[in-house]
């Protein structure tokens, strides 16, 4: 298989390549869903009074439910705590992106939303994707084309719409920025978290969520924010678990096999799903310019998903560890007992390798192109 593609394989061959790594947007897409859907219901908090309170505790309770629960997960899947087996040089992009996504964006993103309608911040959050791709393509050097760039023009011209057309939003002007605010720490999260991305997702989620939970929650107790009651708390924990956790280690896998820019792309159908529960479920009111900005948005979207790159390219000797399958990237010997299960996960040695198919920037396609 693998010479096939040395020599220069058919498309055929190359079609059934593209359909595998098109599998990497399902992780994607699940995120999406699910953060998506938590964008609403965290506005139905904002909305009990509690808050007129302290975005940092909303934002808090919202990331201890996604620890929490991932913990809990993390701990049953390995029957016990166990080390997580990051590098010394991985810790540093792990502590920036606990930092920058699961600090500072959620209060952002809870101060962007009371001052705005669920709806509106749902759809204005589509800036994360391109803010990543940003990032990725000029200061992490993730390769990019024309079609990628032309889906990110529409679904900035998309949320500028949405900014100029709200008059609440446009008068005090808290609302665009701070929600443009969570949407650059979240960039650079991506972009982080990407260099870890080959590591332990459930832990990777699950410490961003202990962090920035004791943080915020520890923050907006501090500035002496009213603890609610155990039905609210409980609520919010719940969201957070699904809606935080569950979708940032989806997400966290999704990098692994599609790179920040892309799956940011994939990852920007998440407003959709916030503007149909909040329309459908809640009542929020939208007009014309809110779906013009709405249809720019998704032709965007659109764009990145039909994306068809491939050309050749050379992988480099490369020693790492992490859950795969022996496809045609992952042809070694094992200096161990193996009983045949995949995927399974272990270090191993990739050789050097040049060949042609359709890909992504994964943790094996890191390459510069010319």
């Amino acid at each position: 298989m693998v010479q096939a593609f040395v020599s220069g394989a058919g498309k055929a061959e190359e079609i059934v390549v593209q359909r595998k790594f098109h599998r990497a947007a399902w992780p994607a897409l699940g995120a999406a869903v699910l953060f998506g859907a938590s964008t609403p219901f965290a506005k139905q908090l904002l909305g009990g009074g509690l808050v007129a309170s302290s975005p940092f505790l909303v934002a808090g309770l919202l990331y201890l439910g996604s620890g929490l629960g991932l913990t809990v997960l993390r701990m049953l899947r390995d029957r016990g705590w166990k080390p997580a087996g990051l590098r010394t040089q991985e810790w540093p992009w792990l502590l920036g992106a606990i930092a920058c996504g699961g600090v500072l964006g959620p209060v952002l993103l809870m101060v962007g939303l009371s001052h705005t309608t669920a709806a509106t911040a749902s759809l204005f959050l589509n800036l994360e994707s391109v803010l990543t791709a940003v990032l990725a393509w000029l200061v992490f050097r993730e390769a990019t084309d024309r079609r990628i760039v032309a889906g990110m023009v529409l679904i900035v011209a998309g949320g500028a719409m949405l900014a100029w057309s709200d008059q609440r939003v446009s008068a005090s002007g808290i609302g665009p920025l701070a929600l443009a605010g969570a949407c650059l720490a979240w960039a650079v999260d991506n972009n982080l978290t990407r260099k870890v991305s080959a590591s332990d997702a459930l832990f990777v989620a699950g410490s961003k969520g202990l962090v920035a939970g004791c943080v915020n929650t520890g923050l907006g107790w501090a500035m002496g924010a009213v603890w609610p009651s155990m039905e609210w708390v409980s609520s919010a924990l719940l969201i957070g678990f699904v809606g935080y956790g569950m979708s940032l280690v989806l997400f966290v896998l999704a990098l692994r096999g599609l790179g920040a820019a892309r799956t940011g792309a994939y990852f920007s159908t998440a407003p959709f799903f916030g503007v149909a529960l909040s329309v459908v479920l809640f009542g929020e009111p939208t007009n014309a310019v809110f779906w013009a900005a709405a249809g720019l948005m998704a032709a965007g979207v659109w764009l990145h998903l039909t994306e068809h790159h491939a050309h050749d390219h050379a992988h480099m000797a490369l020693s790492h560890g992490h859950m795969h399958s022996h496809d045609d990237h992952h042809q070694h010997s094992h200096d161990f007992d193996w009983d045949g299960s995949e995927p399974h996960a272990h270090m191993h040695q990739h050789v050097p390798l040049q060949h042609r198919h359709a890909h992504f920037p994964d943790i094996h396609h890191r390459h510069s192109h010319s």
